[in-house]
């Protein structure tokens, strides 16, 4: 055929997350953008275990954007621990591969 094939190709990430600094109760987002065909699913990992989102469980305070980016309704910060606290990666995955972004921190500000 004369038709021009669109060729799969393994997922790229095309933005990083950066570190954010954030006070708590506030929201925050980390972003992320991959791209790849067909279009990849985009997990994201903190301290290396996979992060739940709203996806999982409907009373999450993470969402998932459609691009991949990962927002947080507010940043939850108690007198028992920072459990938003940590080294945040988004890993892009296709059937072809899987790319992973940079690390980006999420430090929750001060007191």
């Amino acid at each position: 055929g004369s038709h021009a094939q669109l060729e799969d190709t393994a997922p790229r990430i095309v933005e990083h997350p950066t570190d954010v600094l954030v006070s708590k109760g506030d929201p925050a987002t980390l972003s992320c953008k991959a791209e790849g065909r067909p279009a990849p699913e985009v997990e994201w990992y903190k301290d290396g275990e996979r992060v739940e989102t709203d996806r999982e469980d409907p009373r999450s305070h993470r969402t998932l954007l459609p691009g991949g980016s990962l927002f947080f309704l507010r940043i939850l910060h108690g007198r028992r621990g920072k459990p938003d606290e940590g080294v945040y990666v988004c890993v892009a995955r296709n059937y072809l591969g899987e790319a992973t972004s940079r690390n980006a921190s999420l430090e929750v500000a001060g007191e």
